[in-house]
């Protein structure tokens, strides 16, 4: 069974790692409780983070007609979030280096917290995208520290299953977040929906800063930008990185085209479905929880380039699906993008986790910045797009990061057995 996208992992090199962690190897078997607090911990900070980074995403079309836009213009409340993330999470995960995971992600959400507090009351578009990308970087936070945390803290079965969860956490988080402020705005308008939102990010964040157990691998480092920036130029180096990197940003690419602009298709004809009830699609967002938290597995039956092949399948068969012009099919579609989305970012960010041995934090990050500048990228993409093609060219576009991605994974494929024929020689 292939250990990873290529075969062995890669690391930063000794010359460029300054940050300690904990080596796999000899890490003690997680402890029961600690292993479940940890899980409950990072499962309720996963929630509240996609809760809060697309709380406008199911709201886009309430947004435009508030402010007289398009979708192109109201998309930017997401993408203004999630370009925040990309910008901010490399920087916050060399101060986790300095100052802990755990408190990293503590100030990171009490702060997001505040914001969402603040944005109901945004007085135009403009101030809307601002609060929206301030936002994004206190929660960039979170995912600059949350695997690099699990990846010190247990053991390396144990570490598979609890990113899994925190994925999954994320994925019900996004399906809580849409469905309720859809059902709010139907009832109160926009504002109180996003209010709603920031006061279940707030419980969630209590339950998170309760359970979450005390660090006892970490070591701290010094901040050294010159070190810093030698460990990322020896992750961008590495050829695995940059196809996890790679594949991360174009799978995000295609998902978040589809749920940026699945409501405008929603509430039009032919469906003209009310914007509470476009909102509950996002209940499909449960498929995503399961789908993730079986990534072990399912790793473990089909290896890591099998199951990124089964999650590329199963998105594009959904985004085909969703080409009908009738409400089933799409709803079925939705269901199939959704598992098979999560599923593969759960893949491929594990094993950014698994590959980079030494300055796992920033090795994480620059997944992250990959990650949502693909979300960025497909978000504002996919209404400029939907707005000149319809939803056809929509899909299109969304199948063509999917190929591309097939590709990639294909080449790893096509380097690992060359590299095993090539070892058998010299053997």
């Amino acid at each position: 069974m292939p250990s990873d996208l290529v075969g062995a992992p890669a690391t930063a090199g000794a010359s460029t790692a300054p940050f300690p962690t904990v080596p796999t190897d000899v890490r003690p078997p997680s402890r029961p409780l600690s292993r479940t607090r940890i899980n409950l911990a990072l499962f309720a900070i996963g929630l509240a983070t996609f809760a809060m980074l697309f709380s406008t995403q199911s709201l886009l079309p309430d947004i435009a007609t508030a402010f007289g836009v398009g979708a192109d213009a109201s998309s930017w409340t997401v993408s203004a979030a999630t370009i925040g993330l990309a910008v901010a999470v490399l920087p916050l995960s060399a101060l986790s280096e300095r100052f802990g995971r755990r408190r990293m992600m503590t100030v990171s959400v009490g702060v997001a917290v505040a914001l969402a507090l603040v944005i109901p009351f945004a007085p135009d578009l403009g101030s809307l995208v601002a609060l929206r990308a301030l936002q994004g970087a206190a929660i960039a936070g979170i995912p600059a520290s949350a695997v690099a945390y699990l990846s010190e803290e247990l053991d390396s079965r144990a570490t598979v299953g609890a990113v899994g969860l925190f994925i999954a956490g994320n994925s019900v988080g996004g399906m809580v977040g849409r469905v309720l402020t859809g059902w709010v705005s139907d009832g109160f308008g926009w504002r109180a929906a996003l209010g709603a939102v920031a006061v279940m990010a707030l419980v969630a964040a209590v339950v998170y800063r309760v359970l979450l157990p005390r660090s006892r691998n970490f070591r701290p480092a010094p901040l050294r930008p010159r070190v810093l920036f030698g460990a990322v130029r020896a992750h961008l180096s590495q050829p695995l990185l940059l196809r996890l990197y790679a594949i991360g940003m174009l799978l995000m690419a295609a998902f978040s085209a589809v749920y940026t602009v699945i409501g405008f298709r929603l509430v039009d004809e032919p469906f003209g479905l009310s914007a509470g009830l476009a909102g509950s699609v996002f209940v499909i967002y449960l498929v995503g929880t399961g789908s993730a938290s079986v990534t072990g597995p399912m790793i473990e039956r089909l290896g890591r380039r099998g199951a990124l092949y089964a999650a590329i399948t199963t998105v594009s068969a959904g985004l085909l699906l969703t080409l009908s012009e009738r409400l089933v099919p799409v709803l079925a579609g939705l269901v199939l993008i959704t598992g098979g989305f999560f599923f593969g970012h759960a893949v491929a960010s594990g094993s950014v986790s698994r590959a980079a041995t030494e300055g796992r934090a920033q090795a994480s990050a620059l997944y992250q910045v990959a990650y949502y500048l693909g979300a960025s990228l497909g978000g504002t993409t996919g209404a400029v797009i939907y707005h000149a093609a319809d939803w056809s060219g929509l899909v299109a576009f969304a199948l063509t990061a999917l190929v591309t991605t097939a590709g990639i994974t294909l080449y790893a494929t096509h380097r690992a057995h060359a590299d095993r024929r090539a070892a058998a020689r010299l053997a």
